[in-house]
């Protein structure tokens, strides 16, 4: 098992409140280990429902990792830049199953692609977005950034710089950052709290270096946490301290 939690020197911003506009980033993979799962995507969207109906507003960016990765394709021959544009496709494909789920669960949902396919998704623009989420609908963005060579953690920290979000929450199979691999390292160490130079100087993979280097450009606090676990979004919006949380 994971040894003690690890705590550096406390970040100067902290939680323990709830937060009015957040980034929520959820990971392909979470959607399934292969194509989509019904019953994951009905849970995640349950997590969801739960914070909609309060006074948060949530929008999402998707992965695509579990139907197509670009890296991993480009390393088979494929052109990278084609190779990545399959991924942001990839992502519409997650997007459109939570956003079904979602309406079907009663909660007012849209979707905003950074690649125009308008007849599944609004393309993406910012205004347009921030007047959704101020109505009170769950926003997804999909599509990546629309340009190859960026990853969706990368989205993620944009997007929320766009829209004024006041934090990202990256959402991930395990309970926060650690040293090392805890699910293959029984000694790793999880940190409470990370500066965003820990992060780089530690090369630690959480997320993308450009994704972190922009969340710090812009004082956007990012807390890692525990997906898996049943209102874990909820508890991480209401403030409660869970997870790593990395900031200045």
């Amino acid at each position: 098992m994971p040894q003690d939690v690890l705590s550096p020197e406390p970040v100067t911003k902290r939680r323990g409140k709830p937060f009015g506009r957040v980034l929520l980033k959820i990971s392909g993979e979470a959607f399934g280990e292969k194509g989509v799962s019904g019953e994951i995507v009905d849970s995640i969207a349950t997590q969801v429902k739960d914070v909609a109906a309060g006074s948060t507003e949530l929008a999402v960016v998707v992965g695509g990792g579990n139907i197509i990765r670009g890296q991993t394709l480009a390393s088979s021959g494929i052109n990278r830049a084609t190779a990545d544009y399959m991924g942001m496709l990839g992502t519409v494909i997650n997007a459109m199953a939570l956003q079904d789920i979602l309406e079907e669960m009663g909660v007012p949902t849209r979707v905003l692609s950074a690649l125009t396919i308008q007849e599944v998704a609004e393309p993406y623009v910012r205004r347009r977005a921030m007047r959704h989420l101020e109505k009170g609908r769950v926003v997804i963005f999909a599509g990546g950034t629309g340009n190859p060579h960026f990853t969706t953690d990368t989205t993620a920290a944009l997007r929320a710089t766009e829209i004024g979000a006041e934090v990202v929450l990256k959402a991930t199979k395990v309970d926060g950052i650690y040293d090392k691999d805890p699910i293959t390292n029984s000694d790793a160490v999880r940190f409470k709290s990370l500066t965003y130079l820990d992060v780089l100087n530690k090369r630690l993979q959480v997320m993308d270096a450009t994704a972190i280097t922009l969340c710090m450009e812009h004082q956007m606090p990012i807390i890692v946490f525990d997906l898996k676990k049943e209102g874990n979004i909820e508890r991480v919006i209401r403030g409660e301290d869970i997870g790593t949380y990395v900031g200045d």
